[in-house]
């Protein structure tokens, strides 16, 4: 589901990149798991707001600079727009039925 997460992991890669960084150096940094990074990044963990502190010191930028669309050049933005957008499809659908099949239920 992009989200927040997608956006997080998107920015992490990029700044690993940028600095030229391997996930386990990352991880030494923080004080943590290249697993749990890597976890961050597939989007399958979201970090607490303290852990975010330190994986933003490591990556030398501000906290609020991890859930920037700054970095996002024209394509890749169009698609992160693009799967915000289906993901706001899936979860309005999903709604919609559970609220019908409960609507069915109570008669």
């Amino acid at each position: 589901m992009t989200s927040l997460r997608a956006l997080l992991a998107y920015n992490m890669k990029g700044r690993r990149r940028i600095l030229g960084i391997s996930q386990t150096l990352l991880a030494a940094r923080v004080g943590t798991s290249t697993h749990y990074i890597g976890q961050i990044e597939l989007e399958n963990k979201f970090p607490s707001p303290e852990m975010l502190e330190r994986i933003a010191a490591a990556l030398e930028v501000d906290s609020p600079q991890l859930f920037s669309m700054d970095s996002f050049s024209g394509e890749a933005l169009k698609r992160f727009q693009e799967g915000v957008l289906a993901d706001l499809e899936i979860a309005v659908t999903k709604a919609v039925e559970s609220r019908l099949s409960e609507l069915k239920r109570l008669g």
